[in-house]
């Protein structure tokens, strides 16, 4: 009970999600380690240009250092988007589907995912039609994020 009152006092004290803040960061990731990697990439290239002698060396630690950067990230969001793509989409199975009484798959496949991702800020009220005019035209994500009226905040990312 007390776990329900604390997750309803967070929710609220939230500001307004938008288009312009929806974005999430995970300050350490990308505001230490990145940021770190990046200077001491920039040392070794820096001592690798001064010391000719020992350039092979710190070639080899920059390269090793570009390669952590690099599976860092894509280990990140290997597993962590793979799992979050998927409940992206069963969400709005289930939401096309309490609002239309009629399956998304038709539709669904019609839409990148990118685009079924950018919908599901939509509202209630004007998600069918978005899904419609997406299905129909193409939209891109940004442009069906910004058509967006009534923005239906994510705050399970929290």
């Amino acid at each position: 009970m007390q776990t329900k009152v604390v997750l309803s006092v967070k929710l609220n004290a939230m500001k307004v999600q938008n288009y312009g803040n929806h974005a999430k960061y995970y300050a350490a990731h990308h505001f230490v380690f990145y940021p770190l990697l990046v200077f001491f990439i920039g040392c070794t290239i820096h001592h690798a240009i001064k010391d000719p002698e020992r350039a092979p060396e710190f070639w080899a630690i920059t390269v090793t250092l570009v390669m952590i950067g690099w599976l860092s990230f894509m280990v990140r969001q290997h597993y962590a988007l793979g799992n979050q793509n998927r409940i992206v989409r069963l969400e709005m199975r289930l939401r096309y589907y309490q609002l239309m009484h009629e399956r998304f798959e038709p539709l669904e496949s019609k839409l990148s995912f990118g685009q079924i991702a950018a919908l599901r800020f939509a509202a209630d009220e004007e998600l069918v039609a978005l899904v419609k005019l997406a299905a129909e035209t193409g939209l891109s994500s940004r442009e069906i994020k910004r058509a967006v009226k009534n923005w239906e905040p994510d705050h399970m990312r929290v």
